[in-house]
C-alpha cells in the first residue's frame, strides 16, 4: 500500500513539475542576497521539520528552523531599514535639487509602508495612558479579569455524548470521491505529500479512479 501511495505522489507530482514547472518567488528588490539564502535554509529546515521520523529528530529540527526564522526575521528587518534610509537621503537629496518628480515617487514608496497607529490605552475611568509601563499594567490588569472569572454558581448539566457512533467504515464510492475532490479548498498549502487540492481537482475523473483503486487495497 505504501508503494502505491508513493507511486500516485510521484505521478501527480512530476506531472505538475512538467506541465506547470516550480512556482517562481518575487521577492522584494531591497532584500539582500545574504538574507535570500536565510529563507532558502529556512525552507530546508521546515522541509526538514517535516520529515523527521522520530520525535527526537522532529525536536531538534524544530529548534534550528525557529533559529534560522529567527534570523530571517532580523535581517529582513535590517535590509528594510536600510532601504528606507537610502530612500530618505535620496529624498532629501531630490528636495535640495528641486526635482519634484523623483521626490513624489520617494514620498509614494514611503506612503506605501504606512500602518495605522494604534489605538490609545485607557483606564477603567476612560483615562488615556501614555506611560508604556502603565499600558503594560493595564493590559495585565484587564487580562487577569477577563480569564481569571469565578466559576459558575449553577453549571449547566452536560451530559456524555455516546462513544459508539454510527460511522460508515465501507470503501467508498466512486461518486463519494468525485464529490469530495470537487469539495476540495483551493489556494490552500499543500500538506506533506507536496500534492495540493487544484492539483487533484485539474481533471476529477482520473483523479477519482486512482483514489478508488487505492482505496480498494486498503
Amino acid at each position: 500500500m505504501e508503494r502505491n501511495r508513493e507511486g500516485i505522489k510521484e505521478a501527480i507530482t512530476s506531472t505538475c513539475h512538467e506541465v506547470l514547472g516550480h512556482k517562481k518567488h518575487h521577492h522584494k528588490k531591497w532584500i539582500t542576497a545574504d538574507t535570500l539564502d536565510m529563507i532558502q535554509e529556512r525552507g530546508n529546515k521546515k522541509a526538514a521539520t517535516n520529515t523527521s521520523q522520530t520525535r527526537a529528530e522532529k525536536v531538534k529540527a524544530q529548534a534550528e528552523y525557529t533559529e534560522v526564522s529567527k534570523q530571517v526575521k532580523r535581517s529582513i528587518r535590517t535590509d528594510k531599514r536600510k532601504y528606507v534610509e537610502d530612500l530618505a537621503m535620496t529624498s532629501e537629496k531630490a528636495a535640495r535639487e528641486e526635482n519634484m518628480r523623483q521626490l513624489y515617487d520617494i514620498t509614494m514608496k514611503l506612503a506605501r509602508n504606512y500602518h495605522k497607529p494604534e489605538r490609545p490605552v485607557k483606564s477603567k475611568e476612560c483615562e488615556v495612558i501614555t506611560n508604556i509601563e502603565e499600558q503594560r499594567n493595564r493590559w495585565v490588569e484587564h487580562f487577569k479579569e477577563l480569564l481569571n472569572r469565578p466559576h459558575p454558581l449553577n453549571p449547566p448539566n452536560m451530559e456524555v455524548a455516546p462513544t459508539d457512533l454510527p460511522i460508515d467504515v465501507c470503501q467508498p464510492t466512486m461518486e463519494e470521491i468525485s464529490m469530495a475532490t470537487r469539495k476540495l479548498q483551493g489556494r490552500k498549502a499543500a500538506g506533506l505529500d507536496r500534492i495540493s487540492a487544484e492539483a487533484l481537482k485539474a481533471n476529477v475523473a482520473v483523479t477519482t479512479k486512482i483514489l478508488y483503486i487505492f482505496f480498494s487495497e486498503i
